[in-house]
């Protein structure tokens, strides 16, 4: 049977309880609007405000702009999810969320890595960062996290949409290439060596840049002057704790996946499925919102002229 000739997916991470029901899906429709809420704040502040048009503020811009996508490619179908007694979901539809969340998880690392590379000229080459970081760099850079994203997205969704599948049963709460790509019955090497090396492009390139770019930024912190270590915990300090909190909630993706989880309770499970998710989006502009100085004052200047 093609994949093309499947018609729906069966959802079975599912738990009906319907005493529940109602519970998780106001938690989760809250979360929602939070994370709505806060990430467009975030982008009319830095949008409206000629001071915040710097490199770094773009580029977060980018970042926020990722959370409102990924979030929309995930929310809306958990919460209609919920409330449905059959937990089915039809075949494009499986297939948009597949690329819609793949790309979102693969925007988030590059927008991270591009970030730590502005980061990095900034705390490094202070003297020469605004030659080094124009415009033109700052919407390249930009739009090839985003342009080459969806290139290989477009790859792995393409390979697996002509699987021969032997079932249509997703023990998951949502659609994952991963698990889709288990159900074939025909030869999917081309798909597993392609998704290892799209896996490592995706990860392991932006962390091993990261990872040097701070290296970096640690030696000129140890030898330069106590402003430039300032400088350098102020606005490296979110980046970390955003890098950190999104490995986190991948590797925890990826364990669940590659390995037998079903001595671990559902409910564990569905969390950490879905926390890099619902969590990241919303921990985003919390982090970055609460701790970068420039950003909290435009706020409160914000606030006190509309109480005025």
């Amino acid at each position: 049977m093609n994949s093309t000739q499947v018609s729906y997916f069966t959802l079975g991470a599912y738990i009906d309880e319907k005493l529940f029901r109602y519970l998780f899906f106001t938690i989760l429709l809250c979360l929602y609007v939070l994370i709505i809420g806060s990430n467009v704040l975030l982008i009319v502040v830095i949008c409206v405000n000629r001071s915040l048009h710097e490199p770094m503020f773009q580029f977060l811009c980018s970042l926020f702009v990722n959370e409102l996508y990924g979030s929309l490619g995930l929310f809306p179908f958990l919460l209609v999810q919920i409330l449905s007694d059959v937990h089915s979901v039809s075949a494009p539809l499986c297939f948009l969320q597949i690329f819609c969340v793949s790309s979102y998880v693969a925007v988030e690392f590059f927008n991270l890595a591009v970030m730590s590379y502005d980061r990095y000229l900034a705390i490094c080459h202070p003297l020469q960062y605004h030659s080094l970081m124009i415009v033109r760099k700052v919407s390249v850079l930009t739009a090839a996290a985003w342009f080459t994203a969806f290139i290989f997205m477009v790859s792995i969704t393409s390979l697996s949409f002509p699987l021969q599948l032997c079932g249509n049963f997703i023990n998951k709460v949502y659609c994952d290439n991963y698990s889709l790509v288990k159900l074939a019955c025909s030869n999917t090497t081309v798909n597993n060596i392609y998704g290892l090396a799209a896996a490592a492009l995706i990860i392991f390139v932006p962390l091993v840049l990261i990872l040097y770019t701070y290296l970096r930024i640690l030696q000129v912190c140890f030898s330069g002057s106590k402003q430039t270590r300032q400088k350098a915990i102020s606005t490296c300090t979110p980046h970390l704790a955003s890098l950190l909190n999104y490995s986190l909630g991948v590797c925890f993706e990826l364990l669940q996946s590659r390995f037998n989880m079903d001595h671990v309770p559902n409910y564990v499970r569905i969390f950490l499925s879905l926390y890099f998710l619902t969590c990241q989006p919303l921990f985003n502009p919390v982090m970055y919102g609460l701790n970068l100085s420039k950003i909290r004052n435009v706020q409160k200047s914000l606030f006190s002229i509309k109480r005025r």
